[in-house]
């Protein structure tokens, strides 16, 4: 396997930027209608009523561009083996139409599987940001990376 990130390369404490994204109407529309239907998504008129005062990205629409990023940033290139799961995901503040996102990646933990010794086990914290540095996003979760030299 070529890959240019592999267990090892993840250290504790190790910060990163992954990237930027600014946010479109229609985007956040054409996701909500298809997995998020609630008015404040799909609806501008009903969303200026809402407690929100107008349109916002559904949260998993948020979850979503974070995993591009992640993808472009880092995913792609490594010995990934996907991931067992995400702990905790907070949405801390609306994302709207004209918003620019930004998202860092904190390592909180690496570790070797006890089962599978050719597998590392790397905790994350991706936290999204908006263009006022205001955190829009948290998340915590592992992914599963190959260790190099484990396995041909």
């Amino acid at each position: 396997m070529s890959a240019k990130y592999w267990w090892e390369d993840f250290k504790v404490g190790e910060v990163s930027e992954m990237g930027r994204r600014t946010v479109t109407k229609s985007e956040v529309i054409a996701f909500a209608q298809q997995f998020d239907p609630q008015s404040f998504h799909v609806d501008e008129a009903a969303a200026t009523q809402s407690m929100y005062g107008g349109l916002i990205a559904s949260g998993w629409h948020t979850v979503a561009m974070v995993m591009r990023m992640m993808c472009d940033n880092y995913l792609l290139d490594s010995a990934s083996l996907g991931s067992p799961g995400v702990d905790h995901v907070k949405w801390l503040k609306p994302v709207r139409p004209g918003d620019t996102i930004r998202a860092m990646r904190t390592v909180l933990e690496s570790r070797r599987s006890a089962s599978k010794p050719d597998v590392g086990i790397v905790k994350t914290l991706w936290e999204v940001f908006n263009q006022n540095d205001e955190r829009v996003m948290t998340m915590e979760g592992y992914g599963m990376f190959k260790v190099r030299g484990a396995a041909s």
